[in-house]
This record gives structure tokens, C-alpha cells and sequence, in this order.
């Protein structure tokens, strides 16, 4: 393993309060080199090279960390390539995690990571946000869910509210967010959250913007929300 690269993700990882110990970082690299194989034959990820990986990938899904800490049961919606839920997996293993996509040949891709890495408590869903969010086995299920570069906000709301619990938090991680909000009253006076706080930074050691937005489920989302898929994509809450 590459001594230098390994600081650059340990380093990342302590900015935000994770602790890589050797087995972790084993994880990680596996991870990368799983990831770079599979990108071979599939399209799971632009960025190829090392470093830009564990910033851009591994280091901004581990910017929630702080967020996360002593929840229990957590969902990664349109996950991809398993970011943020599979780092996120790796440096907190008490985490019951559910990725959430629905292309089936990546969630073939997940499994064969979360077999690898010898992953416990993760499972791969092959799903529409807006089917597991009205299938009982994950609608009000999770403590928090988590959504990466997928949609704008009213969208995504409309995607992961409804699978929270009253009281859960949802974690929307943006490049920029200003105008989204902004966009969002309605979705979330409909849907049953509130906006908890904004948090803006740089990537470590980058003039990579961020935006996370922590989004509190305050009542129950109403049965008839989300609505079939595709709508919330076409006619969002605004």
C-alpha cells in the first residue's frame, strides 16, 4: 500500500472526526481497487485517479460523520457507487446500513464490495426511492437517510422523508444549496420536516465547495406521499 496516499485518506478522515485504525484503511484501498476493476466494464465513476478518489469520494463521504454518530439505522438513497453509505459502513460497523439504488448491475457492484470487504449489517436494495418509500418494510424504518449529488432538495424531500421515522434526520449532501433551499418551503411543510441547519466547507486541503443540509422529520409524512415513480422528478413539490 501506497504510505503516502494512505496519510491522505487518514488525514481527510481525521478532519471530520474519523479514526482510521489499519484494518479500515485495508477496506478503503480494497474498495478503490474494486471500484477501479469494475469501472473497466462499467460506467460507476469519472474520477480515476487515486488521490481524487479519496477526496472527492472516500474523505466528502466521511464529511457527515459528525452528523451520524449514534444513530442506528441509516439509508443511502440513489447510492451509485456507495457513497457516502459504504465509508460511512467502514469507519462506524455498529451502523445498520441499507443502500438504496435502481440500476440492478450496481447493486451487483455493492454486494461484490460488501463481500469483499467482509461488510456485516449492509444490505443492497435494488429500488426506486419512491417504492421503498411506500413498501412497509422501509417506509418510517430509518434513524437517518442520506442523499449524494441526486436530485434538487424538493425532489430528494419528497425521496427520503418518507422513509424516516418522526424524529429521524435526513442529510442532503450538495456542492452548493443556496437556491435549492430556497425552493424547499413547500416540500417540507407537506412532507413534515424542517430545516435544522446548513453547514458549508472545503473539501481538506481543496477549494472544493460543500453543502450539507440537515433536514429534521418533525411529523408523519402523509400515506399519499411519495407518489408514483417519476413524478416527484417531473412535477416536484415547489
Amino acid at each position: 500500500m501506497d504510505h503516502m496516499l494512505e496519510n491522505y485518506l487518514k488525514t481527510g478522515a481525521a478532519e471530520f472526526g474519523a479514526d482510521l485504525d489499519d484494518c479500515m484503511v485495508r477496506r478503503f484501498f480494497d474498495y478503490k481497487r474494486i471500484l477501479l476493476e469494475w469501472n473497466e466494464k462499467m460506467n460507476l465513476t469519472a474520477i480515476r485517479d487515486d488521490r481524487e478518489i479519496i477526496l472527492k469520494h472516500f474523505t466528502d463521504s466521511l464529511s457527515i460523520l459528525p452528523y451520524i454518530r449514534g444513530k442506528k439505522k441509516l439509508i443511502d438513497v440513489g447510492t451509485g457507487a456507495g457513497f457516502p453509505g459504504i465509508p460511512l459502513k467502514i469507519v462506524l460497523p455498529q451502523l445498520e446500513t441499507v443502500l438504496l439504488d435502481s440500476l440492478e448491475k450496481r447493486i451487483r457492484f455493492l454486494e461484490t464490495v460488501i463481500s469483499e470487504l467482509e461488510l456485516d449489517a449492509i444490505t443492497a436494495v435494488h429500488s426506486r426511492a419512491e417504492d421503498a418509500g411506500k413498501s412497509p418494510e422501509h417506509r418510517e424504518a430509518y434513524d437517518v437517510a442520506v442523499a449524494r449529488a441526486v436530485a434538487s432538495l424538493p425532489v430528494l424531500l419528497e425521496y427520503c422523508l418518507p422513509l424516516i421515522k418522526t424524529g429521524g434526520t435526513f442529510i442532503a449532501m450538495k456542492g452548493s444549496s443556496e437556491e435549492e433551499v430556497a425552493a424547499s418551503a413547500k416540500a417540507l411543510a407537506i412532507l413534515g420536516g424542517e430545516i435544522r441547519q446548513i453547514d458549508n466547507f472545503l473539501l481538506p486541503g481543496s477549494d472544493i465547495k460543500r453543502s450539507v443540509v440537515i433536514v429534521r422529520k418533525v411529523r408523519q409524512t402523509p400515506t399519499k406521499y411519495p407518489r408514483k415513480a417519476g413524478k416527484p422528478s417531473k412535477e416536484p413539490l415547489v
